[in-house]
Protein backbone atom coordinates (compact mmCIF):
# COMPACT_ATOMS: atom_id res chain seq x y z
CA UNK A 1 0.00 0.00 0.00
CA UNK A 2 1.08 3.75 -0.40
CA UNK A 3 2.06 5.88 2.31
CA UNK A 4 1.29 9.52 2.57
CA UNK A 5 0.91 12.48 4.50
CA UNK A 6 -2.71 12.59 5.17
CA UNK A 7 -2.61 16.14 6.51
CA UNK A 8 -1.11 17.05 3.31
CA UNK A 9 -3.66 15.28 1.30
CA UNK A 10 -6.64 16.90 3.55
CA UNK A 11 -4.82 20.72 3.26
CA UNK A 12 -4.90 19.87 -1.02
CA UNK A 13 -8.04 18.81 -0.75
CA UNK A 14 -9.23 21.75 1.45
CA UNK A 15 -7.44 24.08 -1.05
CA UNK A 16 -8.63 22.83 -4.62
CA UNK A 17 -12.67 21.82 -3.84
CA UNK A 18 -13.43 23.30 -0.79
CA UNK A 19 -14.59 19.84 0.83
CA UNK A 20 -12.68 16.42 1.67
CA UNK A 21 -14.73 13.13 0.20
CA UNK A 22 -16.54 11.20 2.29
CA UNK A 23 -15.15 9.05 4.71
CA UNK A 24 -11.88 9.39 3.10
CA UNK A 25 -9.70 7.70 5.60
CA UNK A 26 -12.01 4.70 5.95
CA UNK A 27 -11.89 4.28 2.39
CA UNK A 28 -8.17 4.24 2.30
CA UNK A 29 -7.29 1.83 5.08
CA UNK A 30 -10.41 -0.57 4.39
CA UNK A 31 -10.06 -0.49 0.13
CA UNK A 32 -6.11 -1.59 0.64
CA UNK A 33 -5.23 -0.71 -3.27
CA UNK A 34 -1.89 -2.28 -3.99
CA UNK A 35 0.78 -0.01 -5.79
CA UNK A 36 0.39 -0.24 -9.75
CA UNK A 37 -3.39 -1.28 -8.65
CA UNK A 38 -6.32 -0.56 -11.04
CA UNK A 39 -9.61 0.48 -8.95
CA UNK A 40 -12.69 1.80 -10.15
CA UNK A 41 -14.61 4.87 -9.05
CA UNK A 42 -18.05 4.07 -9.86
CA UNK A 43 -18.98 7.91 -8.98
CA UNK A 44 -16.58 10.03 -9.53
CA UNK A 45 -18.21 13.56 -8.73
CA UNK A 46 -15.67 16.65 -8.23
CA UNK A 47 -12.90 13.66 -8.13
CA UNK A 48 -12.49 13.89 -4.31
CA UNK A 49 -11.99 9.77 -3.49
CA UNK A 50 -10.68 9.26 -7.71
CA UNK A 51 -7.62 11.36 -6.18
CA UNK A 52 -7.30 9.67 -3.34
CA UNK A 53 -7.13 6.64 -4.97
CA UNK A 54 -4.83 8.03 -7.63
CA UNK A 55 -2.34 8.67 -4.65
CA UNK A 56 -3.01 5.18 -3.69
CA UNK A 57 -1.93 3.14 -6.87
CA UNK A 58 0.85 5.29 -7.91
CA UNK A 59 1.89 6.51 -11.25
CA UNK A 60 1.76 2.92 -12.52
CA UNK A 61 -1.65 2.31 -11.42
CA UNK A 62 -4.78 2.90 -13.01
CA UNK A 63 -8.18 4.27 -12.34
CA UNK A 64 -11.49 3.87 -13.85
CA UNK A 65 -13.71 7.15 -12.98
CA UNK A 66 -16.63 6.83 -14.23
CA UNK A 67 -19.83 9.28 -13.54
CA UNK A 68 -23.51 10.00 -15.31
CA UNK A 69 -22.72 14.03 -15.70
CA UNK A 70 -21.11 15.27 -18.31
CA UNK A 71 -20.58 19.09 -16.33
CA UNK A 72 -19.17 16.83 -13.31
CA UNK A 73 -16.77 14.88 -15.34
CA UNK A 74 -15.54 17.92 -17.12
CA UNK A 75 -14.83 19.70 -13.79
CA UNK A 76 -13.15 16.54 -12.50
CA UNK A 77 -10.97 16.52 -14.69
CA UNK A 78 -9.55 19.86 -14.27
CA UNK A 79 -9.50 18.67 -10.93
CA UNK A 80 -7.40 16.17 -11.24
CA UNK A 81 -4.95 17.37 -14.12
CA UNK A 82 -1.51 16.55 -11.38
CA UNK A 83 -2.85 12.74 -12.09
CA UNK A 84 -4.96 12.53 -14.48
CA UNK A 85 -2.50 10.27 -16.62
CA UNK A 86 -3.15 7.76 -14.22
CA UNK A 87 -7.14 7.91 -14.60
CA UNK A 88 -9.29 7.13 -17.32
CA UNK A 89 -12.49 9.08 -17.08
CA UNK A 90 -15.62 7.88 -18.97
CA UNK A 91 -19.35 9.38 -19.05
CA UNK A 92 -21.76 6.76 -18.51
CA UNK A 93 -23.99 4.82 -15.93
CA UNK A 94 -22.44 2.51 -13.35
CA UNK A 95 -24.36 -0.14 -13.82
CA UNK A 96 -22.75 -0.61 -17.30
CA UNK A 97 -19.48 -1.64 -15.28
CA UNK A 98 -19.30 -4.67 -17.09
CA UNK A 99 -19.59 -3.44 -20.41
CA UNK A 100 -16.76 -0.19 -19.77
CA UNK A 101 -14.59 -2.85 -18.26
CA UNK A 102 -14.47 -5.09 -21.31
CA UNK A 103 -14.41 -1.92 -23.79
CA UNK A 104 -11.18 -1.53 -21.81
CA UNK A 105 -10.17 -4.60 -22.28
CA UNK A 106 -9.88 -4.74 -18.47
CA UNK A 107 -10.73 -8.48 -16.79
CA UNK A 108 -10.07 -7.44 -13.34
CA UNK A 109 -9.26 -4.88 -10.77
CA UNK A 110 -8.45 -4.59 -7.46
CA UNK A 111 -10.96 -2.82 -5.97
CA UNK A 112 -14.00 -0.35 -6.56
CA UNK A 113 -15.73 2.64 -4.83
CA UNK A 114 -19.42 3.76 -5.09
CA UNK A 115 -19.92 6.80 -3.06
CA UNK A 116 -23.91 7.23 -4.04
CA UNK A 117 -24.30 10.67 -2.57
CA UNK A 118 -25.30 13.66 -5.00
CA UNK A 119 -22.30 15.86 -4.68
CA UNK A 120 -22.13 19.75 -3.96
CA UNK A 121 -21.55 20.76 -7.08
CA UNK A 122 -24.60 19.49 -8.20
CA UNK A 123 -27.08 20.46 -5.12
CA UNK A 124 -25.89 23.70 -5.33
CA UNK A 125 -26.53 24.81 -8.89
CA UNK A 126 -29.87 25.89 -8.20
CA UNK A 127 -30.28 25.15 -12.50
CA UNK A 128 -29.55 21.79 -11.94
CA UNK A 129 -33.12 21.71 -9.71
CA UNK A 130 -32.06 19.28 -6.90
CA UNK A 131 -32.55 21.53 -4.00
CA UNK A 132 -35.21 22.87 -2.15
CA UNK A 133 -33.20 25.55 -0.70
CA UNK A 134 -32.53 27.29 -4.17
CA UNK A 135 -35.00 28.11 -6.81
CA UNK A 136 -34.87 26.20 -10.14
CA UNK A 137 -36.26 24.09 -12.67
CA UNK A 138 -37.90 20.96 -11.94
CA UNK A 139 -34.93 18.47 -13.57
CA UNK A 140 -33.20 16.22 -11.18
CA UNK A 141 -31.46 14.71 -13.92
CA UNK A 142 -28.00 13.71 -13.59
CA UNK A 143 -27.43 12.86 -16.91
CA UNK A 144 -29.05 15.88 -18.33
CA UNK A 145 -28.81 13.90 -21.89
CA UNK A 146 -31.70 11.61 -20.53
CA UNK A 147 -35.00 11.13 -21.77
CA UNK A 148 -36.96 12.96 -19.15
CA UNK A 149 -36.46 15.13 -16.18
CA UNK A 150 -38.61 15.45 -12.50
CA UNK A 151 -40.95 18.20 -14.64
CA UNK A 152 -41.89 15.21 -16.78
CA UNK A 153 -43.05 13.30 -14.24
CA UNK A 154 -45.06 15.56 -11.67
CA UNK A 155 -46.97 16.87 -14.78
CA UNK A 156 -47.45 13.73 -16.57
CA UNK A 157 -47.77 10.74 -13.98
CA UNK A 158 -51.05 9.65 -12.25
CA UNK A 159 -51.78 10.26 -8.63
CA UNK A 160 -51.52 6.55 -8.11
CA UNK A 161 -48.24 6.75 -9.69
CA UNK A 162 -47.44 9.95 -8.37
CA UNK A 163 -48.34 8.62 -4.61
CA UNK A 164 -46.31 5.21 -4.94
CA UNK A 165 -43.23 7.00 -6.35
CA UNK A 166 -43.40 9.25 -2.74
CA UNK A 167 -44.09 6.11 -0.75
CA UNK A 168 -41.36 3.35 -2.33
CA UNK A 169 -38.28 6.02 -2.69
CA UNK A 170 -39.39 8.76 -0.07
CA UNK A 171 -41.18 6.64 2.64
CA UNK A 172 -42.99 9.49 2.90
CA UNK A 173 -45.84 9.30 5.33
CA UNK A 174 -48.28 11.55 3.50
CA UNK A 175 -47.32 10.49 0.11
CA UNK A 176 -50.99 10.47 -0.47
CA UNK A 177 -52.24 13.62 0.36
CA UNK A 178 -49.17 15.21 -1.79
CA UNK A 179 -50.23 13.24 -4.58
CA UNK A 180 -53.25 14.52 -5.14
CA UNK A 181 -52.43 18.09 -4.26
CA UNK A 182 -50.02 18.05 -6.79
CA UNK A 183 -52.43 16.81 -9.65
CA UNK A 184 -54.75 19.35 -8.41
CA UNK A 185 -52.09 21.98 -8.56
CA UNK A 186 -51.12 20.88 -12.35
CA UNK A 187 -54.95 21.14 -13.14
CA UNK A 188 -54.59 25.01 -12.70
CA UNK A 189 -51.07 25.31 -14.67
CA UNK A 190 -47.96 23.22 -14.79
CA UNK A 191 -45.82 22.65 -11.76
CA UNK A 192 -42.24 24.00 -13.18
CA UNK A 193 -39.71 24.91 -10.06
CA UNK A 194 -38.49 23.66 -7.13
CA UNK A 195 -39.99 26.36 -5.30
CA UNK A 196 -43.85 25.35 -6.99
CA UNK A 197 -43.02 22.01 -5.59
CA UNK A 198 -41.81 22.85 -2.08
CA UNK A 199 -45.11 24.87 -1.59
CA UNK A 200 -46.98 22.35 -2.89
CA UNK A 201 -45.45 19.80 -0.06
CA UNK A 202 -46.25 22.50 2.40
CA UNK A 203 -49.85 23.14 1.44
CA UNK A 204 -50.53 19.33 1.26
CA UNK A 205 -49.51 18.17 4.93
CA UNK A 206 -50.82 18.91 8.15
CA UNK A 207 -49.93 22.23 9.55
CA UNK A 208 -48.49 20.46 12.45
CA UNK A 209 -46.13 18.13 10.73
CA UNK A 210 -44.68 21.34 9.26
CA UNK A 211 -41.98 21.92 11.61
CA UNK A 212 -39.77 18.93 11.78
CA UNK A 213 -35.46 18.85 11.92
CA UNK A 214 -35.47 18.60 7.82
CA UNK A 215 -37.44 20.70 5.26
CA UNK A 216 -41.14 18.61 4.89
CA UNK A 217 -40.51 18.47 1.44
CA UNK A 218 -37.13 16.77 1.41
CA UNK A 219 -38.49 12.98 1.35
CA UNK A 220 -40.56 13.99 -2.03
CA UNK A 221 -37.11 16.21 -3.38
CA UNK A 222 -35.44 12.35 -2.77
CA UNK A 223 -37.86 10.61 -3.90
CA UNK A 224 -38.69 12.04 -7.15
CA UNK A 225 -34.44 12.33 -7.76
CA UNK A 226 -34.36 8.54 -7.29
CA UNK A 227 -36.96 7.54 -10.09
CA UNK A 228 -35.90 10.22 -12.59
CA UNK A 229 -32.33 8.49 -12.36
CA UNK A 230 -33.53 5.28 -11.14
CA UNK A 231 -31.11 5.01 -8.99
CA UNK A 232 -32.05 2.07 -6.97
CA UNK A 233 -32.28 -0.05 -9.98
CA UNK A 234 -28.74 0.96 -11.07
CA UNK A 235 -27.38 0.22 -7.81
CA UNK A 236 -28.68 -3.18 -7.61
CA UNK A 237 -27.26 -4.26 -11.58
CA UNK A 238 -23.99 -2.25 -10.50
CA UNK A 239 -23.34 -4.29 -7.54
CA UNK A 240 -24.18 -8.08 -9.35
CA UNK A 241 -22.21 -6.70 -12.59
CA UNK A 242 -18.88 -6.10 -10.77
CA UNK A 243 -18.59 -8.64 -8.25
CA UNK A 244 -16.54 -11.10 -11.20
CA UNK A 245 -14.36 -8.74 -11.88
CA UNK A 246 -12.80 -8.02 -8.66
CA UNK A 247 -9.80 -9.68 -7.97
CA UNK A 248 -9.55 -12.10 -4.88
CA UNK A 249 -8.69 -10.59 -1.79
CA UNK A 250 -9.71 -7.24 -3.71
CA UNK A 251 -12.48 -4.81 -2.01
CA UNK A 252 -15.93 -3.41 -2.72
CA UNK A 253 -16.95 -0.09 -0.41
CA UNK A 254 -20.00 1.48 -1.00
CA UNK A 255 -21.32 4.81 0.98
CA UNK A 256 -25.18 4.89 1.30
CA UNK A 257 -26.50 8.00 2.16
CA UNK A 258 -30.02 6.74 2.97
CA UNK A 259 -31.93 3.40 4.48
CA UNK A 260 -33.09 2.38 0.41
CA UNK A 261 -29.61 2.41 -0.81
CA UNK A 262 -28.00 0.89 2.25
CA UNK A 263 -30.77 -2.43 2.39
CA UNK A 264 -29.66 -2.72 -1.33
CA UNK A 265 -26.12 -3.17 -0.23
CA UNK A 266 -26.75 -5.06 2.36
CA UNK A 267 -28.70 -7.66 0.62
CA UNK A 268 -26.62 -7.99 -2.41
CA UNK A 269 -23.50 -8.36 -0.06
CA UNK A 270 -25.44 -11.00 2.30
CA UNK A 271 -26.43 -12.92 -1.17
CA UNK A 272 -22.99 -13.02 -2.17
CA UNK A 273 -21.40 -13.83 1.03
CA UNK A 274 -23.76 -16.76 1.01
CA UNK A 275 -22.82 -17.91 -2.25
CA UNK A 276 -19.44 -17.98 -1.70
CA UNK A 277 -18.47 -15.00 -3.62
CA UNK A 278 -17.27 -12.53 -0.83
CA UNK A 279 -16.96 -12.14 3.05
CA UNK A 280 -18.47 -9.32 4.57
CA UNK A 281 -14.95 -7.08 6.15
CA UNK A 282 -18.00 -5.51 8.35
CA UNK A 283 -21.42 -7.18 8.81
CA UNK A 284 -22.51 -3.70 10.48
CA UNK A 285 -22.07 -0.47 8.63
CA UNK A 286 -19.19 1.72 8.97
CA UNK A 287 -20.84 5.36 10.84
CA UNK A 288 -19.03 9.27 10.06
CA UNK A 289 -16.44 9.95 12.75
CA UNK A 290 -17.84 13.06 15.03
CA UNK A 291 -15.18 14.60 13.78
CA UNK A 292 -16.33 14.62 10.29
CA UNK A 293 -19.62 15.17 10.50
CA UNK A 294 -18.28 18.58 13.13
CA UNK A 295 -16.57 19.52 9.42
CA UNK A 296 -18.93 18.44 6.48
CA UNK A 297 -22.38 17.96 7.84
CA UNK A 298 -23.95 16.51 4.92
CA UNK A 299 -21.67 12.81 5.44
CA UNK A 300 -23.80 12.57 9.16
CA UNK A 301 -25.88 10.20 7.30
CA UNK A 302 -23.20 8.20 5.52
CA UNK A 303 -23.15 4.27 5.76
CA UNK A 304 -19.80 2.96 4.18
CA UNK A 305 -20.14 -1.03 3.74
CA UNK A 306 -17.07 -3.41 2.69
CA UNK A 307 -16.79 -6.71 1.28
CA UNK A 308 -13.49 -8.63 0.19
CA UNK A 309 -13.62 -10.69 -3.14
CA UNK A 310 -13.04 -14.24 -2.32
Amino acid sequence: MVHFDWKEFEKNMDEQYSHIPVMHQEIAEYLRLPVGGCCVDGTLGMGGHTRLLAQQVGPTGKIIAIDRDRQSLETAKKNLEPVADRIVFVQDDFRNIDRILDGLQIKSVDGVVLDLGISSFQLDNEQRGFSIKANGPLDMRMDQDSWFSAYDLINSLSEKELSLILKDYGQERWHNRIARRLVQERSLRPIETTKDLSDIVLKAIPSGQKWQKIHPATRTFQAFRIAVNRELESLDIALERIVPYVKPQGRICVISFHSLEDRIVKNKFRSFAESGEINLVSKKPLLVSSQEEQVNPRSRSARLRVAERL
